[in-house]
Order: structure tokens, then sequence, then C-alpha cells
């Protein structure tokens, strides 16, 4: 009786075994078709979507082929992560349409080793751009929820040169000027005197500068021994600045 006992206690943990390494191979062939997929959309994307709109700076396009814009938005709406358009991540917050965020990036003039200063780092996407590209990243936002996940999100990925900081952009991070190069993701109705004062001379920054709610120009913003000097880029529609009274 024994002897019968232990062949079938052996039957079922073969059997059991079997099962397991066939889901594991079939999870695994999953993981890979999904890996191979997001990665063909980020290259049609980038040809599709940035190339032919006139992007040619090859860090930017590398980094935008290689940084998985799908972990970056709400899990309802991965499947549309590669649109050309931009999508809500809560807190009436979005990711910015894929073009916006490889035209803002080329505009930086970006060179490997660069201090960036980023204002609104809302899900980490540009962020992890810049980060890609080699620089050293400070990113701020007023929504203490965002900034967690986002936090969380690039340390996931292992973004380990991007610092982030709930915080009040339009003050800028004091502690850590000056900056090579400051993004803004946010609308603003004037060029804030703190951004302006932590950027370094020579340096450059993108912000869209308008009403909000409405339509903006994004600006290109250089500062010289001489002065600050604009260049606008064209039309955009960004959501508004929230100050720290606004972000409780």
């Amino acid at each position: 009786m024994k002897k019968y006992l232990w062949v079938v206690v052996i039957l079922i943990v073969g059997i059991s075994s079997i099962f397991y390494l066939r889901s594991r191979s079939l999870e695994n062939k999953n993981n890979s078709v999904f890996r191979e997929s997001w990665e063909e959309k980020c290259i049609g994307m980038v040809e599709q979507q940035i190339e032919k709109r006139g992007v040619k700076d090859p860090l930017v396009l590398k980094a935008m082929r290689e940084v998985p814009r799908h972990e970056f938005v709400p899990e309802n709406l991965q499947n549309q992560a590669y649109d050309d358009t931009p999508l809500p991540i809560g807190y009436g917050q979005t990711i910015s349409q894929p073009y916006i965020v490889a035209l803002m990036t080329e505009n930086l003039q970006i060179v490997p080793g660069c201090k960036v200063l980023e204002v609104g780092t809302g899900s980490g996407y540009q962020a992890a751009i810049l980060a890609r590209m080699g620089c050293q990243v400070y990113t701020i936002e007023i929504i203490k929820d965002l900034a967690e996940k986002a936090e969380e999100k690039l340390k996931e990925l292992s973004y380990d040169n991007v610092i982030v900081k709930q915080g009040d952009g339009y003050l800028g991070w004091e502690e850590e000027a000056p900056f090579d190069r400051i993004i803004v993701t946010c609308a603003v109705d004037h060029l804030p005197p703190p951004l302006l004062s932590q950027l370094k001379e020579g340096g450059k920054m993108v912000i869209p500068v308008g009403p909000p709610w409405s339509i903006q120009s994004l600006w290109v913003v250089e500062k010289t021994r001489d002065g600050i000097t604009t260049r606008d880029l064209g039309a955009v529609r960004f959501v508004p600045l929230t100050r720290e009274s606004q972000g409780e």
C-alpha cells in the first residue's frame, strides 16, 4: 500500500512541476512578446511622429526610442501610450504628446552631463528622457501623490540620475542651483524670476508662456552676459503651473 502511495505522490509532484514550468514558459514568452511590441511601437512613434516633423538630434531620438512610455501612463491607457496625443495622468495633469516632449528636449540642446531642472514632474516621463540622455535631473512636482508615484517609477526603472522633490516649481530649487538647462512642462503667464536667477549664464530654458487654459507660446530662453533672449517655437497648449496654495 505504501508503495502505491509513493507512486501517487511522485506522479502528483511530477505533474505539478510540468504545469509550473509550462506556466513560467508562457509567462516569459508573453513578457518577451510584450517587450518586442512596445519597442516596435517606440520605433514607430519616433519615425512617424517625431522625425517626420523635423526633430533631428540623435540623442533625443535615441532616448525616445528606448524609454518605455507606457510605464508612465495609467494602466487603463497603456494601449494609447504611443499615440500622437497627450494623455491624462490624474489630478488634472497630462503626459505631453510625444512630439512636444521631443521638440522641447531638442531645443534644450542637451549634452551628456548637463545639470537640468524640470518644473512639473507629472508621471516622470520627461525626466526619464533627460536621464537617458545622460543628464543629472532635478525635478519638482507640486502634487504630492504624483511626485511620490513618479519617484517610485523612476527608481523601479533604474533612472538613478533623477532626484524628485515635492514643492512649488515656480520657486525653482535654489539649493541645487545653478542649472545648465531648465525645462518647464506647465504654462506660466510670465517668466518666473527665481528660475531665471537659477539658470547659468549661457544656459537655456524651454517654457510655455501665455494665459492658462488657452493657447500659449513655447519659448526658448537663453541667458547671456548681456541679459535674456527669447525665441518662439510656436503655439502650444499646456496645463497651467500650480502654486503651493493650489496644490494642497
